[in-house]
Parts: structure tokens; C-alpha cells; sequence
């Protein structure tokens, strides 16, 4: 953008308003919020509830850690998600800490910064009649109770717009759907020292088959074999074992490939018995359902004089799946820039906070008003 061309209002207004987004960020992140500990996700509702109603001048609806924003019928649905992978604890080693134009903590990227700009973005508008916001507590466990206020809350959307991290700045147009097997071993306990023979080896029997799972992934479709358990103690034959699978796929296809072995595994040893159980937990987010979104952002991305991002396919699902799954036009990765999400040093580049909000701001207005 050129040092003398004109600066748009909103995003004007946001890169003034940077020191109030990174003091939200901080007191976002100062609450610690793993998905699994109920007690912890209250607490950081209870700080997502402060924020939106400080900035949209609302209170939510609150289903447990679950918080939805609705103003009328919806047309633009806004997702995101409160909880981290981190657990309780992990603030008084890593604490929140800006250094430059970086913020680092653990959920800071993934995806707390996403919830400033989501909020900031819409406290720009003048009027939310349309807007539904969705934050959930679950999100990094696969959303198994907010996935149905989700749907609720996206009936009639033109847009589901979610404010997970971005890809090095680039938009999310397509994602890998999910699915989740386990599969159990029975097999026949035994003396290991005084008469194994007599025993039906269920971690032998397992070993098996997870070479064979490990062999359905082609390249693109993933396939793996993850948490293992098997066995009672050291000197018995292990009667049960088990193994969860974790298949990753663009194409609805590959997942009915996938079912297919999988319900088709038959057991190796004599004796050993096996139960296979699961399936499609979260839809693909194929490039069709965020398409014309994209184009839009890019469009709005050239008049507030940014950079159009890119546009990616990643390997993981979000909440995004779900509503491109119920039909709804849906573009992800409209949260922050930053990096190593899940991972130590996860950290925001500060000064695209503001940049990432006005686009979301724009992106919004544009759906709810579009132009000829």
C-alpha cells in the first residue's frame, strides 16, 4: 500500500485500538482453559462472556462453556473456540509475554487471538442484526456438545465465517474431514511362563492388524494407528487389546474406501476375535464451500489496501467441517497469523491483529450487504 494512499476508517480504528486488542489477548490467555476441565472452561467463558459484552454490548445465551451471541435470524455465522490443549499449570512456566511485534502463550495462536479480533471486528459495526456469534469450550476435543448448537445456530446462514489460525497468513479453503475408529482385540489369557501355548496372544493378534490399518493410507488420505492399550501384568497373555485410529480425507469417497477395511479386518491368529467400531466424526470442508467466500475476501483484502492472502488446504478440521458439512458457504482460517499452534512458543504477530479484524470486518459487511 502506498505511504500516501488513504487508510480505511475500520482498519484505521483497529491498528489504534492495538495496545487494547493485546491487553484482551493477555487476559485471555491469563485464564487457562484445557477442553477437558469443566471448572477451568467455566472460568475462561466467564472471560469471553466480559469481553463480548464489553464489545457488542450483549450478554450471551450459556450452555456450559458454550456461549452464542444471536441477533435475529441468522445470516453470518461467527465461530470460535475458547479451549486449549494446555493443561492447568502451564501459565506458571510459560506465561503471557509480548516481545516486539510477537505474543507468546499458551493458546495465544490457537486460537484466543482469533477471539479479540472476532470481537473487535464486530464491535466496528454499527448494527449486528444478522451476526450470530458461536464460542464453544470443546472445539479441541472434536466439539461432541456444542456441534449441535452449531447447527442450531447456522440454520438460514448465507456464511459461516470461522476465526480459527491462519496458515502463515493464508485462508483455510479446504480441510481434511475426520474419522475415529477403535478397534478392540479378544483374545485368551494365559500363564507366560507355565503354559503360554494355551493362550491367544490379543497384543500379538493386534500388532497384526495395525499393520494392516497402517497400510490403508494412500499419500493423501492418512491413516494412523495412535493410542495403544493392551494386557494385564508382566507374566499373563494378554487377553484384550485395543488401538484408536485416526483417518484424515478430502473425499467422502476415501472414507467409504476406509469403512470398508476397517469392517472388513479378519483376525490372523486362531482364537483372537475382533471388534471394529467408529466412523466419520467431522465431514471434509471441500474447496466448493468456500470458494466464493474466499474470492470476496480477497476482494475486500484489495480494498482495505492489503495483501489478498492465499488460500490452503491443511490437514486438520475445525468447526468449519461441521457447518460446510450442513451446507452452509463456510471460510476458515480468518483468525490470527502466527505459528506453532499446539506446540511450545505458539505465538501472534501483533500487528496483524488489527489487519485480520478489519478483513473480517469488511468480510462481514460484505455478506450482510452486498454490492451489485
Amino acid at each position: 500500500m502506498s505511504d500516501f494512499a488513504p487508510v480505511d476508517p475500520t482498519l484505521h480504528r483497529l491498528r489504534a485500538d492495538l495496545p487494547r486488542l493485546i491487553a484482551d489477548l493477555a487476559e485471555l490467555v491469563a485464564v487457562e482453559s484445557p477442553s477437558e476441565d469443566p471448572r477451568a472452561t467455566a472460568a475462561s467463558a466467564d472471560a469471553v462472556t466480559a469481553l463480548g459484552i464489553r464489545l457488542l454490548g450483549s450478554a450471551p445465551e450459556r450452555h456450559g462453556a458454550h456461549l452464542v451471541w444471536s441477533h435475529g435470524e441468522t445470516r453470518v455465522l461467527l465461530i470460535g473456540h475458547h479451549d486449549t490443549v494446555w493443561p492447568v499449570g502451564t501459565l506458571a512456566r510459560w506465561p503471557f509475554r509480548v516481545d516486539g511485534d510477537r505474543a507468546t502463550g499458551p493458546g495465544c495462536f490457537d486460537m484466543k487471538a482469533g477471539l479479540v479480533q472476532l470481537f473487535h471486528a464486530l464491535s466496528m459495526r454499527s448494527s449486528l442484526d444478522g451476526v450470530t456469534v458461536v464460542v464453544n469450550g470443546d472445539e479441541e476435543v472434536g466439539s461432541p456438545d456444542s456441534r449441535v448448537l452449531i447447527e442450531r445456530a447456522g440454520r438460514g446462514a448465507q456464511a459461516a465465517l470461522i476465526c480459527e489460525p491462519s496458515a502463515d497468513g493464508a485462508l483455510k479453503t479446504a480441510r481434511k474431514g475426520i474419522a475415529r475408529y477403535r478397534l478392540e482385540i479378544a483374545g485368551r489369557a494365559a500363564h507366560a511362563g507355565l503354559d503360554p501355548g494355551r493362550g491367544v496372544n490379543a497384543a500379538v493378534e493386534l500388532a497384526h492388524q495395525i499393520l494392516a490399518v497402517a497400510g490403508l493410507g494412500d499419500g493423501e488420505t492418512t491413516v494412523t494407528p495412535t493410542v495403544l492399550a493392551g494386557g494385564s501384568t508382566e507374566n499373563t497373555v494378554p487377553a484384550a487389546a485395543g488401538v484408536a485410529v485416526d483417518v484424515r480425507a478430502f473425499h467422502q469417497a476415501e472414507f467409504e474406501r476406509v469403512d470398508r477395511a476397517m469392517q472388513g479386518l479378519r483376525p490372523v491368529l486362531a482364537g483372537s476375535r475382533l471388534t471394529v467400531r467408529g466412523g466419520v466424526h467431522r465431514p471434509a470442508l471441500p474447496p466448493t464451500a468456500s470458494a466464493r467466500l474466499y474470492e470476496l475476501a480477497r476482494t475486500v483484502a484489495a480494498e482495505l489496501g492489503l495483501t489478498a492472502p492465499a488460500g490452503v488446504a491443511v490437514g486438520g478440521a475445525s468447526d468449519g467441517n461441521l457447518t460446510a458439512g450442513y451446507g452452509i458457504p463456510t471460510l476458515d482460517g480468518l483468525g490470527p497469523v502466527g505459528g506453532n499452534a499446539h506446540a511450545e512458543g505458539e505465538w501472534v504477530d501483533l500487528p496483524a491483529m488489527a489487519e485480520r479484524a478489519a478483513l473480517l470486518a469488511a468480510l462481514v459487511d460484505r455478506v450482510l450487504r452486498p454490492r451489485a
